[in-house]
């Protein structure tokens, strides 16, 4: 059988192909390793056992612990929480094939930025829970239906199940472990952990995961350059290499418009807008800012998640690429290594086995104690993606859904609920693996065609709903509702791929996906503008401090109050480090 996990391409799904892969890759573990990775589940153990000692006694609590959340705990949850192992594999796969065209989307990160300065103000100021709640607030509550139900199946049909997939066969890979065995494991400790301790163990286990991710990930970025011969000789070998007939290389940040993967309008503006979907309106990322307890705490915490998101391309993408460079060096040891395990292809030179790059670097490059260190390191980017999704998920059902049709429920209830829940939408994102594994389609482009046919309708309500006040109730829901048919035609159009074509089947199949999503989001503004010159405005009581222009006095005093020089400085540098991120690779 066959299944394909996002950014990790094509997997044969069979228990002796997995184990042979296992048998060739399976990191060799010394006592100081395992010593390493006991130490790593000791200190977790401490910290749920801690945050049980504090009792959740309202949804608030256990769902964005108590709003107490400082910057630090914030920031290093909205890393830890968007790392999974879809980076550590996947991206250092893409980077061992397409090269710098997946950046696009990394280096976007500069938009958690956008979500401190412009909308943080407003998500405090409301008090809502979750995304959902807030557009009820600015629009209606048929636009936080739509909101809610899209979000959670996407959740549960997607992040979790895909999570758990990228996580059991990245154990397997390094460790040998049952592929089965590893997923389950992986799913019921993370479970454990968040169904008892909430937003409070999965901000806290963060602030332990996410400094032993970035030192694994840099030891391989600094051995891997040093193995192949520095910066420089890896660009050249990287440089080398096409990636169309276009004059494209693996270096190439702004590929020609003509190319069918990554053309530069689409990637460039395609990413932007699912920055901003992602980083500024998903409930996964925004609920970690709402869990602050002031504007200046949740700010600040934006601007150092800013900071650690600038890493990845780095961290992960580049040393895809050094595994490339090493293939093309032979009389190296460890390249022939990699050359056996990555499988150049003969004729163009591509890798048959990238999705390989990562594990085989830890394999080839690391001494003892530092594979350890590595290995704790991709752990906890597949627990600490997984507790975020389940904790988010959680909160979206039992505030959106359960408290909307039951409104007495006492909050210590709630909480239990919550927990349920939690258990509930671990059950359905692994019974969604078996689904997954039968449904014989690319899921790598099916979860970036649904992330691209999504992000635009909810990125223009957003964006609309916050700059301006004239936007109504009625323009918000339709744009909501012909977004989405738009979205949806198009992922069903591309799912059975008819013969023939015409503008429809061009629209709606043939054009890249990420061009598709850019003109999408632009006719989802259009229409929400004009539909709100024909349809009744929202008072101005509904939206007071929701938007600009809208803002108290007193609210506008607490905003200013809440940053100075050092925070536009910090968030300045941030910008400059992007800009030449582009100018480098352009």
């Amino acid at each position: 059988m066959i299944i394909f996990i996002p950014k990790l391409g094509k997997i044969m799904f069979d228990n002796h192909i997995l184990a042979a892969v296992a048998d060739l890759n399976r990191i060799s573990l010394a006592s100081w390793d395992w010593i390493v990775i006991a130490v790593f589940f000791l200190a977790m153990v401490w910290i749920v056992l801690d945050t049980t000692r504090k009792k959740k006694e309202t949804s608030g609590d256990y769902f964005l612990d108590g709003r107490a959340a400082t910057w630090i705990a914030i920031g290093a949850s909205i890393f830890a929480s968007n790392i999974g192992s879809e980076h550590l594999i996947g991206l250092a796969g893409a980077g061992a094939t397409s090269g710098m065209a997946q950046a696009h989307w990394e280096i976007q990160g500069w938009m958690i930025l956008v979500l401190g300065w412009v909308f943080v103000p407003f998500y405090q100021r409301s008090m809502v829970y979750t995304m959902p709640e807030f557009l009820e607030r600015r629009y209606n509550s048929q636009s936080r239906g739509i909101l809610t139900y899209l979000s959670l199946a996407s959740y549960v049909l997607t992040k979790v199940s895909v999570t758990v997939l990228a996580g059991g066969l990245a154990l397997n890979t390094l460790l040998g472990i049952n592929f089965w065995v590893a997923a389950m494991a992986l799913v019921i400790l993370t479970a454990i952990y968040t169904i008892i301790g909430g937003m409070e163990s999965v901000l806290k286990t963060s602030v332990l995961q996410t400094p032993i991710l970035l030192l694994g990930s840099l030891v391989i970025l600094v051995m891997g350059l040093k193995e192949v011969g520095g910066w420089n000789a890896m660009m050249d070998i990287c440089n080398a290499q096409p990636v169309n007939d276009l004059g494209d290389s693996m270096t190439t940040l702004m590929r020609s418009g003509q190319d069918s993967a990554f053309p530069w309008y689409g990637a460039l503006f395609g990413s932007m807008i699912i920055g901003f979907w992602y980083w500024c309106t998903d409930q996964f990322i925004v609920q970690r800012v709402l869990s602050g307890k002031d504007q200046k705490e949740s700010r600040r915490g934006t601007i150092f998640g800013a900071y650690l998101k600038l890493l990845p391309v780095f961290l992960f993408l580049i040393p895809g690429m050094i595994a490339f460079a090493l293939t093309k060096k032979p009389d190296s040891a460890i390249g022939a290594q990699l050359a056996a395990a990555l499988i150049p292809d003969s004729a163009t030179g591509a890798l048959q086995n990238p999705d390989l790059a990562f594990p085989m670097l830890v394999n080839t490059l690391l001494p003892v104690g530092l594979k350890g260190v590595v290995i704790c390191g991709i752990l906890a980017a597949l627990m600490s993606s997984l507790a975020s999704l389940y904790n988010s998920s959680a909160m979206l059902y039992t505030i959106d859904i359960y408290k909307r049709r039951h409104p007495e429920t006492a909050e210590k209830k709630l909480v239990k609920i919550g927990r349920i829940a939690t258990a509930v939408i671990v059950v359905f994102g692994v019974l969604w693996i078996f689904v997954i594994q039968a449904m014989g389609k690319n899921l790598y482009d099916y979860i970036q065609s649904i992330q691209s046919l999504l992000a635009p309708a909810i990125a223009a309500v957003f964006l609309l709903g916050i700059c301006w006040k004239k936007t109504t109730p009625k323009a918000g829901m339709w744009t909501l509702i012909l977004g989405l048919i738009l979205g949806f035609t198009r992922l069903t159009v591309m799912i059975i791929n008819p013969e023939g074509h015409n503008w429809f089947t061009y629209v709606f199949n043939e054009m890249n996906v990420y061009t598709y999503g850019v003109w999408m989001f632009l006719f989802c503004v259009v229409l929400a503008i004009v539909v709100s010159f024909f349809t009744p405005k929202a008072s101005d009581e509904q939206v007071e401090g929701l938007c600009f222009g809208t803002a108290t006095p007193e609210q506008k005093a607490e905003t200013k109050a809440s940053w100075n020089k050092w925070d536009i400085i910090h968030s300045a540098i941030i910008l400059a480090v992007t800009i030449a991120f582009y100018i480098y690779f352009w």
